[in-house]
């Protein structure tokens, strides 16, 4: 089977499989990609080879990635990320920062976070789409978690989960680092 063969069937089962989880019809998908119902059926039975354009519209409109629809691995994939690899999308020059460790789409997406937050420092968050939920595990230090204006102490070794579709704000108020993992999970588009 060529590469090219390989990807059509690949893009039919992962369009149809995420259409299906999403709980679109091929109307529904069709009307939030701009494109037509027939194009769908013809993309979901492997008879097309569609533009990246349209698979990217496609995409967009069940929430997921280009390469997560062209994904052609049969069986469970398991990604490995290396430390190195690891992407840093927020620090300060105090030495505080976010890293994305890893994420997936399962059903909408999921995220996982390594912070550190240094004495004195913050990090405010706007609301997330409505059902999204965070979940923290202090592993140094004590985090003081506030949502929606009211403070909540997490000491060392514990956990808190809640409903980040509000106003929220990592802070550290004490005198060492804190570090935490936190995981995001996001709904799906619907």
């Amino acid at each position: 089977m060529s590469d090219l063969d390989l990807l059509t069937q690949s893009l039919a089962r992962n369009v149809k499989r995420w259409r299906t989880e999403r709980g679109f019809t091929l109307e529904a998908l069709a009307a939030r990609a701009g494109v037509s119902r027939g194009m769908l059926i013809q993309i979901e039975q492997a008879r097309t080879n569609p533009s990246l354009g349209t698979v990217v519209k496609i995409g967009d409109a069940l929430g997921v990635s280009v390469t997560t629809l062209l994904d052609y691995e049969q069986g469970p994939t398991v990604r490995i990320v290396p430390a190195g690899q690891a992407v840093r999308l927020w620090d300060t020059e105090a030495g505080s920062y976010s890293r994305l460790l890893a994420g997936a789409e399962a059903p909408g997406p999921l995220e996982m976070w390594d912070w550190r937050l240094m004495p004195g420092e913050s990090s405010p968050s706007d609301p997330h789409p409505a059902g999204t939920v965070e979940l923290v595990h202090v592993t140094a230090g004590e985090l003081t978690l506030t949502l929606d204006g009211v403070p909540h102490r997490v000491p060392e070794g514990a956990s808190a989960s809640f409903g980040a579709d509000s106003p929220h704000t990592y802070g550290n108020e004490g005198p060492e680092p804190v570090r935490m993992i936190m995981a995001v999970s996001v709904p799906p588009v619907r």
